[in-house]
């Protein structure tokens, strides 16, 4: 299951892998990443078992899973092929959340005492390869918790690895950190409603027809027609959702695309083919029609 567990709470803990396979929050006994490529990843646990990890609190920098021995000594090269690197990408690709239980044998600085502590929902912002520390090709993925996501207090500022990108806010360290708690209100956008869609159109463009090819899979965006949320109010579903590259999707969202009732695209307000369809995939044409006057000069 992606996302929260129900009666599960931020900062509930563990003492072994079982009880937190028992709880669903994260299913394998021995793996640390849970998922596949068809569905993403579910979860994930940092205890230190790859020695390229990084723990910053609110970001982590976790090593894909492969080319270990028995001794936990990388040996060989990571292959994308791997099913748990395939999951995370795949979270990567859809915006999936994935759940991280840290365990007592990760960074001291944000690992739990004993046993092993569920620390909510975090989303996969980058990822890449590089020559691990034993000499050998890992993949690293960069997990950011979510704005919500209750984290530790910290006091110290670790420097963010340059290869994985800047944050706005830097995380800091404490060696008794606390868990705070927090609310907010947030639409709730139905991720398995862009997947279909995006699914349906092997993520081409239905604009330009540009499929993004990247390590591990393809790469578009789940566009809503009507905006969700006031003063909009657009459905979450198929009808109202297009498969686009991130470019279509910008100009789409701003207005400098619309598309006709005959689903004739308009660019820069001249004809610019028509939309590409799928018998599958039902446009709603009123969704499509408020989209076009929001934006009639």
């Amino acid at each position: 299951m992606i996302g929260e567990v129900a009666n599960v709470r931020v900062g509930q803990v563990y003492s072994t892998r079982r009880m937190a396979h028992e709880a669903g929050v994260h299913r394998p006994l021995q793996a640390g990443i849970c998922g596949t490529m068809r569905t993403g990843a579910e979860s994930i646990v940092v205890s230190g078992g790859y020695k390229d990890d990084e723990d910053y609190g609110d970001v982590i920098v976790y090593t894909g899973h492969g080319g270990q021995d028995n001794k936990g000594r990388q040996v060989r090269n990571q292959s994308l092929d791997d099913p748990g690197n395939a999951a995370l990408i795949t979270s990567y690709l859809e915006g999936l959340p994935v759940r991280v239980l840290r365990g007592y044998q990760g960074d001291p600085s944000y690992a739990p005492g004993s046993g092993y502590r569920y620390d909510g929902l975090y989303r996969v912002t980058n990822y890449g390869s590089k020559l691990g520390i034993d000499g050998f090709l890992i993949w690293q993925f960069r997990l950011e918790a979510y704005d919500d996501t209750p984290t530790s207090q910290v006091t110290q500022q670790p420097e963010l690895p340059a290869t994985f990108g800047e944050t706005e806010s830097a995380v800091t360290g404490n060696e008794t950190p606390e868990r705070v708690t927090s609310t907010v209100q947030r639409i709730v956008r139905s991720s398995a409603v862009k997947r279909q869609v995006k699914q349906w159109h092997d993520n081409k463009c239905q604009i330009c027809n540009l499929r993004i090819e990247v390590p591990g899979g393809s790469y578009s965006e789940g566009a809503h027609v009507r905006a969700l949320g006031a003063p909009h109010n657009g459905p979450d579903t198929t009808g109202n959702v297009l498969c686009l590259c991130p470019n279509c999707h910008v100009m789409f969202d701003a207005g400098a695309i619309v598309i006709e009732d005959d689903l004739t695209v308009i660019r820069g307000g001249q004809p610019a083919g028509a939309l590409m369809t799928d018998p599958r995939h039902i446009i709603d044409m009123e969704c499509v029609r408020h989209h076009r006057e929001r934006w009639r000069q």
